[in-house]
């Protein structure tokens, strides 16, 4: 049996929700796949842009020296993943990571992306689009 002084808890509002969904997608093993993974760094290409979609839907307008520190009050191994610390976080990857997407293409990166949602998700690309009915103005 556990005594209070034994238990932790910690913040995640919202973002477990999208944590979630980007972990269902398969988001940070793309990004890794397409950016390549260096055993020497302590955190993965593919969970930086996973954290860095967590602090823009997290409503925080703040530079990105500051980034680390949206994570220090949120759970940011259950969110992110195991190991993860807010210290990992720093400019300096966050840039590095930009760097490589940006090298890689953004198209590619995207396209990736959404096809695999489209085949993990089973989504038609055989309907046809919605048709509009242009209505005269009356005005």
């Amino acid at each position: 049996m556990s005594t209070l002084k034994e238990i932790e808890v910690q913040n995640i509002d919202h973002l477990g929700i999208v944590a979630g969904v980007i972990d269902s997608i398969g988001l940070v093993e793309i990004i890794n796949g397409l950016l390549g993974e260096d055993v020497s760094e302590k955190i993965s290409s593919g969970h930086v842009v996973k954290a860095m979609i967590l602090n823009g839907l997290g409503f925080v307008s703040a530079p990105l020296y500051m980034f680390s520190k949206f994570f220090e009050s949120r759970a940011s191994e259950h969110l992110i993943g195991e190991g993860v610390k807010p210290k990992y976080l720093n400019d300096d990857k966050l840039g590095r990571t930009m760097d490589k997407l940006f090298s890689k293409g953004l198209s590619t990166v995207f396209l990736a992306i959404a096809l695999n949602v489209i085949k993990k998700f089973d989504v038609s690309l055989l309907s046809s689009p919605p048709r509009f009915k242009l209505l005269p103005c009356t005005w």
